[in-house]
């Protein structure tokens, strides 16, 4: 069994917010394959289903992004998860916007809810599928203030194939494991080739 989780706030006003886009992508999942999101606790709506004939679990912590470990940590004890078998997506002010990287571990690089799942887990080693969302262009922005922002007119335009390349990776990653997806999408950022090659199953030509 594996579990894909994306972070993001709960709440009406954090919906479209660029700090929400892990949110997005497992929306996106849960209506491709048919997934309905129902509370499994406390802490986080779930659901189970399969892609590709693999089981897997989608879920969105309820608990605030600097708390996601809580929700992660009950996710991992109730379905008894491995930690290899673990996705988390998420935002990432240090990649240009729409630029997708998926790597098997590594330190939070900054990011609240990463360090929060970190913390509870007591352990790095997760795969983590980091979307772009850029930092602002004004210095004197306070980069809290601008996560919690929507996007622009002209991002918003970018979005759906962002989410779709998203979801795309996600399903490598269930499929194919961490090494095939990071070969795969973590080569360019030409968003359209990367959708291309994963849905052919096949690698990126530089």
């Amino acid at each position: 069994m594996k579990l894909i989780v994306g972070l993001g706030n709960p709440g009406r006003i954090y919906t479209e917010s660029r700090h929400n886009i892990g949110f997005s992508v497992i929306k996106a999942l849960s209506k491709i394959y048919k997934v309905p999101l129902k509370k499994d606790n406390a802490f986080s709506l779930s659901g189970k289903g399969r892609i590709e004939g693999e089981s897997l679990i989608l879920a969105l912590p309820l608990t605030f992004m600097n708390l996601s470990g809580i929700a992660v940590s009950a996710l991992i004890k109730k379905h008894k998860i491995d930690l290899k078998d673990l996705l988390v997506v998420c935002d990432d002010l240090d990649l240009g916007f729409g630029v997708i990287k998926i790597r098997p571990g590594g330190s939070s690089g900054g990011h609240r809810g990463l360090g929060s799942i970190i913390e509870s887990l007591g352990s790095q080693e997760f795969s983590r599928l980091r979307i772009g969302i850029s930092r602002p262009l004004q210095a004197l922005t306070d980069a809290a203030s601008f996560v919690l922002s929507p996007f622009t007119k002209k991002e918003k335009k970018e979005i759906k194939e962002i989410i779709e390349t998203a979801c795309d990776c996600c399903r490598t990653w269930v499929r194919k494991g961490i090494t095939e997806s990071m070969n795969i999408f973590n080569n360019t950022p030409r968003l359209s080739e990367l959708r291309r090659c994963a849905l052919s199953g096949q690698g990126v030509n530089r």
